[in-house]
């Protein structure tokens, strides 16, 4: 297993490997088979939730290990269903994107009302239905960015769900009132025993600047911690590609937010690992597990995938959430691109770093 991983990261494989994290990993809350019992026991979630945590943990290849692998696909609103399905119009079907979940060895699916709806009474209770209850739509023209609701919280219980998603575009013109229905959303999610995962991402023109800062550690950081604050399980997050999004956004004559140098000087360095563990800190050390995003489908999925999935599993994360690189291809392609990021968690030579 480790062979053909080192194959991926090619030339990167001896420094993905052997890094060794500047911010200590004993500090952390990692992931592992009695993470339930561990983290949320003591905690106030009830026992329904603990019950559907475990049922996540517990399925598909990465079972007992306190590592997720989930196939998301909600593209047919976020990104169109013509962009996100002529690749490979088999996905237009619901059950599809079930089969490939199930197939793949995943342990949760993430979709819509309507797809998991449409599937709910033959397969809710084969693999945890993860209910994505608001969207962004892009058929209003001009386009706009803001996700709102498309699902209540009674029709993912009512379907026998696991679990809801959501997504908050942090930093953008609308979070503050999509902070509040996500809050209240979650809180009664978690009254009737499901748990909750938000996508936690930015949103905003300004981030952009000498680069792309919506992938910054820094950011993306105060993100997951905005996101833990509301009571996120679990956090899914872009991985960072570089740092120092305040101190870009606080150049002239502008004042935003606040910061502290040593963020930059002891807690985290240019290396995608540590930029990465910066983040699970922000999950309040990984008590909030942290699955980063596979990312568009491109030429070099199979090698990408895995690249992640290391710099995920090395930083302290729990997982990988892919979808766009799974389900634009043929079934088969698409199981073992799933199988080759669970590889990573399986395998006993990726450590922690």
């Amino acid at each position: 297993m480790i062979k053909k991983i080192k194959e991926y990261l090619g030339s990167d494989a001896d420094s993905f490997l052997n890094y060794k994290a500047k911010f200590p990993k004993e500090k952390l809350h990692l992931p592992g088979p009695d993470f339930v019992d561990r983290i949320f026991f003591p905690s106030d979630r009830n026992n329904n939730v603990l019950k559907n945590l475990q049922w996540m943990y517990s399925t598909g290849r990465l079972s007992g290990t306190g590592y997720l692998s989930i196939l998301p696909v909600d593209q047919g609103i976020e990104h169109s269903a013509g962009a996100s399905f002529a690749k490979n119009p088999d996905y237009f079907d619901p059950e599809n994107i079930v089969k490939l979940a199930i197939e793949g060895g995943c342990n949760a699916v993430a979709s819509t009302l309507g797809v998991l709806g449409m599937t709910a009474r033959k397969y809710a209770h084969k693999i945890p239905f993860i209910v994505k209850i608001n969207h962004n739509e892009l058929l209003t023209f001009p386009n706009k960015f803001d996700q709102i609701m498309f699902a209540g919280v009674e029709q993912a219980y009512d379907m026998g769900a696991a679990a809801v998603g959501a997504t908050i575009y942090f930093g953008s013109d609308e979070s503050g009132r999509q902070i509040v229905d996500v809050s209240e959303a979650f809180q009664y999610a978690h009254e009737l025993g499901m748990a909750t995962i938000l996508w936690c991402y930015l949103r905003n023109p300004q981030f952009k600047k000498d680069k792309d800062y919506h992938v910054s550690a820094d950011l993306t950081g105060q993100a997951n911690h905005l996101g833990v604050t509301i009571e996120a399980d679990i956090i899914k997050q872009k991985l960072p590609e570089n740092n120092g999004g305040y101190t870009a956004l606080n150049m002239g004559n502008s004042s935003y937010g606040k910061i502290d140098k040593r963020v930059y000087s002891e807690l985290t360095t240019e290396n995608p690992i540590d930029l990465t563990r910066y983040q699970v800190m922000n999950n309040y050390m990984g008590r909030a597990g942290l699955i980063n995003s596979g990312g568009a489908s491109g030429e070099n999925d199979f090698a990408e995938a895995t690249k992640t999935a290391v710099i995920n599993k090395r930083a302290g994360g729990m997982g990988l959430i892919s979808g766009r690189k799974a389900f634009q291809r043929p079934l088969a392609e698409g199981i073992k691109l799933l199988n080759t990021i669970q590889d990573v968690y399986l395998c006993k030579d990726v450590t922690i770093a």
